[in-house]
């Protein structure tokens, strides 16, 4: 597909979040569709959750990608994630941006709201992201 009607910048004046893998502002089209991906967990098909955090990012990120492919959408149309994560710490923290870093390497990252929190839905899981994606 090609690059989405989306425009990801950070403004002057605000300090440069690119090395905590996300950005400031994202701007689309108010003719753009819009897709919204439910909160994804770190399991596949089969509902295993792996006990390593970065196992779980994995997923979630190829959860979301498979979701946006159904749309005939890539990772490069989300505008804006909410990442949320079981007992955050700076280790998770610089997991997520490893690996955000691999889906983004131009650093166009998504907007991303990132909510530390006490649990999440299942037993074992460890990170949840929802997507809004432009078509």
């Amino acid at each position: 597909m090609e690059k989405p009607n989306l425009e990801i910048n950070n403004p002057e004046g605000i300090y440069d979040p690119r090395p905590h893998g996300y950005s400031h502002l994202a701007s689309v089209p108010a003719e753009s569709l819009l897709v919204f991906v439910a909160g994804q967990g770190g399991s596949r098909m089969d509902g295993v959750l792996s006990a390593d955090f970065r196992t779980q990012v994995v997923i979630v990120f190829e959860n979301i990608a498979l979701a946006l492919k159904s749309k005939n959408l890539v990772m490069a149309n989300i505008a804006r994630l909410t990442t949320l994560v079981v007992d955050y710490d700076e280790e998770k923290h610089q997991i997520l941006i490893e690996e955000s870093a691999k889906i983004w390497p131009d650093q166009k990252f998504p907007v991303n709201t990132l909510i530390p929190v006490q649990r999440l839905a299942l037993n074992g899981m460890l990170i949840e992201i929802d997507a809004t994606a432009i078509g």
